[in-house]
This record gives structure tokens, sequence and C-alpha cells, in this order.
């Protein structure tokens, strides 16, 4: 649908973070939730993984949209080594994530796809974030689990999360952990002729408090690489 004759995005996800980062363009936007199946096919490149599970859900989305819609999927994983971390089953699972990532640096791979209903017209992109994660005590392990946030985060954790804080540093696309690289969505809408209403790369490092280094190269279309 369009409001006063903009066109709508559709973001297919339920995430409040999600959903908070897409917010700074000022876009017009609506939120429909869909459920796919997330599971790794036999040997999936990371890469891979993401970009397929970002275009289900766009896909997914699509068959209740308007024409005038563009939908934005986006699906994020944690790879350590050989290994796609996904969001813990319980509480065991999710110690063992943490305690694998701790005191060591891993990578977030986020993949967003962009599908204009109109024209069957798909975009996508891919964010490659290192992570290096500060070494945790098992009490803090076990403090954090214990507020339930770890449960639905690939890797268990939060970046964002205040009192675990479980990020060293970061020198990376900080939005792209969070679960949506919002300079990546720009430079996407932006070959669609869609623009933002505000200073996307300011208003994201406001609202996290952290001075990005890459947000310049990634609107240029260079893909800073860790």
């Amino acid at each position: 649908m369009r409001v006063n004759g903009e066109i709508v995005l559709v973001l297919a996800s339920n995430s409040p973070r999600r959903r908070q980062l897409l917010a700074l363009g000022n876009w017009a936007f609506s939120v429909k939730v869909v459920d796919i199946d997330e599971t790794p096919l036999a040997d999936e490149l990371p890469k891979n993984y993401v970009l397929r599970l970002a275009r289900a859900k766009a896909l997914a989305v699509s068959e209740k949209a308007s024409p005038e819609n563009i939908i934005i999927g986006s699906d994020t994983t944690v790879v350590d080594g050989d290994s796609i971390l996904g969001k813990p089953n319980d509480a065991r699972n999710a110690e063992s994530m943490l305690k694998q990532l701790r005191g060591r640096t891993h990578q977030v791979y986020t993949g967003i796809a962009l599908y204009r209903v109109q024209d069957e017209k798909m975009l996508t992109e891919l964010s490659v974030t290192d992570v290096p994660m500060r070494n945790y005590s098992n009490e803090e392990i076990t403090a954090y689990i214990n507020t339930g946030d770890p449960m639905d985060k690939a890797g268990a954790y939060a970046i964002q999360h205040s009192d675990f804080d479980p990020v060293e540093s970061m020198q990376g696309c900080y939005a792209s952990v969070m679960g949506l690289p919002i300079c990546h969505v720009m430079r996407a809408l932006q070959k669609l002729d869609v623009r933002p209403a505000a200073d996307v790369p300011m208003a994201c490092q406001n609202l996290l408090n952290y001075q990005c280094p890459v947000s310049s190269a990634i609107l240029r279309g260079e893909n800073p690489s860790p």
C-alpha cells in the first residue's frame, strides 16, 4: 500500500531491534512476521545461508503484500570457524555457545534481501563483521542466561546488552551485529529510487553511541571485509 502517495516498506521480521534500526530512515513501513525453516543445508556456507533465508523471508511476505510494497528480509548468524551458531535451544546450549565464543574473535554474517513486488526485482546485500568477545566469567554467563535475553539471539548474545556487555571492541558495522546493517539497506533502497528522509548514518551512530568506521565506505558501494 501507499501512505500519502509514498511507497511503504514491509519489514519481514518481528525483531524490535530491526524495527528500531529501520525507523532511523523515517521511511513509512509496516511489519509482517513470517515463520520459515532456518535449518542450514548440508555444507552450506554462512554467506549462502543468510542470503537464502533473507530471500525466503522476503518472498514469504510477498504473497500477502500489495504491488507497491518493497519487502525487506534479513537474517543474521554467528560464525565461529566452520560452525554456524544459530539461536540456542535451551539454557545449556546458550551456555555452551557463550563459553565457545569467550575471549575470541568470531564473525557475524547478516544478509538482507529487498524485493519490489511490482516488478519482482530482488536485491541482496551481505555484511560480515569481526566481533572480538571479552573474557567474561562463568558467573557472568549464568547471570546473563537467567535474564532470558540469549534465547532468541544467534550465538546466544546481544551486542547491545548493557549489563552483560559481551564485546571487547568493534571496528565494523555495529548495526549488522544487531540484525540490520542499515547502511546496506539504505544503499539497496537507493538502487530502487527510495531515499531516506533523515541522515541515516548519523542517526545510527547517535542511537548506538558508536562512531562507525565503515559507513562511508558502504555508502560508496564498497564492502569492507574483516
